[in-house]
């Protein structure tokens, strides 16, 4: 599987991968809200079935001809990838502390430009290795992974981690020909499809008050996956994936702000160097390839 000649924007896609963390660590701060009284069945089912509704607008105004596509089998695939990872992930929450379940979803960009080379033939440079590294060392800084890393749970994380690096390097594969909101359009469309058999044994009432985070969730999750795979397709996954690294530094922002959790000096040593990987991974421009 390789891919067509294309030009790289490392900045604007930098920008918008950020961008993407941003909104993921707001939809982050949605899921602990609600997740104490609904389960991840339905909340991972809402959060796809809130992107199917978000591009009606577009149908009714366009029809079904921006949706057309002729690579069903790549968003399968896509999605495939993306709501397994989504499961591992929220399984991960639910079983180990928080930080390892946080650790293991961001360190997914550590995998993407071996995965990118492997598949997509894209270049793997010793830069973007020692800049992934440094940033999962900047991430383990911030994370203070417990003992319990080192469980046999810790296996469903490294999935989660894993599968989430696929997903990101599908997206890549696809953007030659597909645009960004078509892949979220197609992800939302088949994992709703999917998520819908857990609930014929984990549906449950819902207040309006849990309905109205769900629909949050889902509504931020679609608009940070579109940003993302626009990101994606603007720059290599091995190049500017540590930029995924910024959603643990929001995130830490954010429970400061709302739940008062003051971070100690080893986690803004960590978000130093996190933020150092991702300047770093882009402060040369590749070779157009």
């Amino acid at each position: 599987m390789s891919i067509p000649s294309r030009s790289v924007k490392p900045v604007q896609g930098a920008l918008l991968l950020a961008l993407s963390a941003l909104l993921f660590s707001l939809m982050g701060v949605g899921i602990r809200e609600v997740s104490g009284g609904v389960n991840n069945e339905t909340v991972v089912f809402f959060r796809s079935l809130v992107g199917v509704f978000f591009f009606l607008p577009l149908l009714l105004v366009k029809g079904t001809r921006p949706l057309k596509t002729a690579r069903p089998k790549a968003h399968l695939w896509r999605a495939t990838y993306g709501l397994a990872a989504m499961y591992c992930f929220f399984y991960a929450i639910a079983h180990l502390p928080l930080a390892d379940a946080m650790l293991f979803t961001y360190s997914a960009p550590v995998f993407t430009p071996v995965l990118a080379w492997w598949l997509l033939k894209e270049p793997l440079t010793k830069r973007m290795l020692i800049t992934s590294a440094i940033g999962l060392i900047g991430v383990l800084l911030v994370a203070k992974p417990s003992e319990a890393l080192f469980d046999a749970l810790a296996l469903v994380g490294l999935a989660a981690s894993l599968l989430a690096a696929f997903a990101f390097v599908s997206i890549r594969e696809m953007s030659d020909t597909e645009p960004a909101f078509r892949i979220v359009f197609y992800f939302s469309l088949f994992s709703a499809l999917i998520s819908t058999v857990p609930l014929t044994w984990a549906w449950q009432p819902l207040s309006q008050q849990q309905l109205g985070l769900l629909l949050a969730i889902g509504l931020l999750a679609t608009v940070s996956q579109i940003v993302m795979s626009k990101a994606y397709g603007l720059a290599p996954p091995g190049l500017i994936g540590p930029f995924a690294y910024l959603a643990i530094v929001f995130a830490g922002i954010i429970a400061w702000l709302r739940w008062g959790e003051i971070p100690d000096l080893t986690s803004i040593f960590g978000a130093a160097l996190i933020f150092a990987a991702g300047l770093l991974s882009i402060a040369r421009r590749p070779v157009a390839h």
